[in-house]
């Protein structure tokens, strides 16, 4: 089977954007997260961790402004590079979902690595804020990985009070679910799980 791993480097006029990503390194230790903002940081480390694969990201972004302009571009960041490292899409499971517990929030999420990008992103948030993170921000980081990476998925806060779990909880159960999704299924490692025969 073909490596299925990718680096992307995304330059703009507000942010200098690495990003490296192996799907089948599950034996990382440590993935190298430096993106300038601490939340996002500890956000992707959760993502990445849970999803039992090898990311790295690093992002020089004009924070100076604000967060805005480095969450949503390593979001198109990261979706390209799982775009670029699924490749044909031979042999994955195709489908991912989990029913995740955080403390108090309580997070459904499922995904479609389909070729097709689409996102429900039910999960309100109680503040405005988590330190100086604006969430808002995390529905346009999901916005921006969801239109790269032509994944579909859906988010659903069934419960929760605390806005750092609720966040904590969206990205842990997006790290099972797309893990879940892009691993190979051995009954047909060598199909494209459509009976189209492609996914589009």
């Amino acid at each position: 089977m073909a490596k299925r791993s990718s680096s992307i480097e995304r330059i703009t006029n507000e942010t200098s954007i690495r990003v490296f990503l192996d799907l089948d390194d599950t034996k990382v230790e440590k993935n190298n997260i430096e993106t300038g903002i601490g939340f996002m940081d500890h956000m992707l480390t959760l993502f990445a961790a849970h999803g039992f694969f090898r990311l790295d990201v690093f992002c020089d972004g004009d924070i100076e402004v604000d967060y805005h302009h480095s969450v949503e571009d390593i979001g198109i960041a990261m979706g390209l590079a799982f775009k670029e490292a699924l490749g044909s899409m031979v042999g994955i499971k195709r489908y991912g979902d989990i029913l995740l517990p955080m403390d108090e929030s309580l997070m459904q999420c499922a995904v479609d690595v389909s070729g097709r990008s689409y996102l429900n992103f039910n999960v309100p948030f109680p503040t405005e804020k988590v330190g100086e993170f604006d969430t808002e921000l995390f529905k346009e980081f999901f916005l921006a990985f969801v239109r790269k990476s032509e994944f579909t998925i859906h988010f659903n806060l069934l419960t929760g009070e605390n806005s750092h779990h609720i966040a904590e909880s969206a990205f842990k159960a997006l790290g099972r679910v797309v893990g879940n999704a892009v691993s190979i299924d051995e009954r047909r490692k060598n199909k494209v799980p459509s009976t189209k025969g492609m996914l589009v």
